[in-house]
């Protein structure tokens, strides 16, 4: 029941076109702190961090903080299932909104 869980939430995660742009997003850019991504995105700090807990709960992402700052990542490693997912986003012809950052570059 776990695996069946497990793939229902990772699916379920991807069921929101902002959360999979921003998949996209820092699977590009990343490792990017939640500044950044409501600057590019335009997006409130609420509204922003309900979509990260969701990637982050399904399996796509982590979190570190450094400083003042909490940076958003892809997890590595990943499972395959989850690999094959952020193939196919990468390769989605969507537009992604311009990189606007205030935070330092960040070496995870």
């Amino acid at each position: 029941m776990e695996a069946l869980e497990d793939f229902l939430k990772t699916v379920g995660a991807l069921y929101d076109e902002t959360r999979v742009l921003i998949l996209k997003f820092i699977g590009r850019y990343g490792p990017l702190c939640v500044c950044d991504l409501e600057n590019s995105f335009e997006m409130t700090q609420s509204r922003l961090s309900r979509h990260l807990k969701i990637l982050k709960d399904a399996g796509f992402l982590r979190v570190k903080r450094v400083g003042k700052w909490n940076y958003y990542y892809i997890r590595k490693p990943l499972d395959r299932f989850r690999q094959e997912i952020l193939k196919e986003i990468e390769i989605l012809p969507v537009e992604l909104p311009k990189l606007r950052k205030l935070s330092k570059e960040c070496e995870l």
